[in-house]
């Protein structure tokens, strides 16, 4: 990052620039991310019922916000270049580049082992590739400037990482708000589980059914079932709908209340 900036000032090049600015922004990114991994492992308290998993979303979504921010500025500062360009030193540009280029790799290929299961690691792995798209767009504009003296390709080449930049931050958002609105997980589907559970013969009516993801690989479901005045107080049917659950869709942390067909919708104090 200290060397970017620096490049980007001896080179006068915005686009080292804005991949410095970036990854100044992925330093807070990963040390927010970090923190939040941590916190996370906080046993659950009284007040905190669910623990603090929920922190690993909200760092992610805060990630995808600040991704909007840079881009912004990086479009922002090109267009100002394209109206007014500036002479660009492509030699420096293009070895400090290179090297930026290196470091995000090795990055990228450590974050990559564990980004399949944990959104909030793959909100850095976003950074970091966007750095890695900075970096190799960095690279060609040093190229073009310093054997076809294109002084436009600095600013243009800067607005096109930033839209991709915008394209990742927008999926990440996406993501990390259905988390945070308690959307059904992505893989389940709530008109499935419903059929699953009104095949059974014991079971006469299903309501009140939800889905959601405490935080990611976490998810968990509350549901009301309608059975006979025979079947109310049967361990062996939660029992079987607790199977059902698990075996077909992987849930696990289940809140089920059985009730009878008279049953009357009514607050209840314990």
């Amino acid at each position: 990052m200290v060397l970017e900036f620096l490049g980007g000032l001896a080179s006068n090049s915005l686009a080292l620039m804005a991949d410095a600015g970036h990854m100044l922004t992925d330093v807070g990114a990963t040390g927010l991310a970090l923190f939040a991994a941590w916190f996370a492992e906080h046993p659950a308290s009284q007040q905190k019922t669910y623990g603090y998993y929920r922190l690993e979303i909200l760092a992610a979504f805060v990630n995808g916000i600040v991704l909007v921010l840079i881009a912004g500025w990086i479009i922002y500062e090109a267009f100002l270049r394209l109206h007014q360009p500036l002479m660009v030193k492509g030699n420096i540009l293009t070895l400090v580049a290179f090297g930026g280029l290196l470091v995000n790799l090795v990055s990228a290929g450590v974050l990559m082992k564990t980004a399949a299961s944990h959104v909030n690691t793959r909100a850095v792995l976003t950074h970091i590739f966007s750095d890695v798209l900075g970096a190799l767009g960095a690279i060609i504009a040093g190229v073009g400037i310093l054997f076809f003296h294109a002084g436009w390709l600095d600013p243009f080449v800067s607005i096109l990482i930033a839209l991709l930049v915008l394209y990742s931050a927008w999926k990440l958002i996406e993501e990390t708000t259905h988390l945070l609105l308690e959307g059904c997980p992505r893989h389940l589907s709530v008109e499935e589980i419903e059929s699953a559970l009104t095949g059974l013969h014991e079971i006469r009516a299903v309501h009140d059914l939800h889905v959601w993801s405490i935080t990611q690989g976490k998810e968990a479901l509350s549901v009301h079932i309608v059975v006979d005045e025979e079947e109310h107080y049967c361990p062996q049917l939660v029992s079987k709908i607790q199977d059902i659950l698990k075996q077909k869709f992987g849930l696990t942390h289940l809140t089920i209340q059985l009730e009878t067909p008279d049953f009357e919708e009514a607050e209840i104090h314990f």
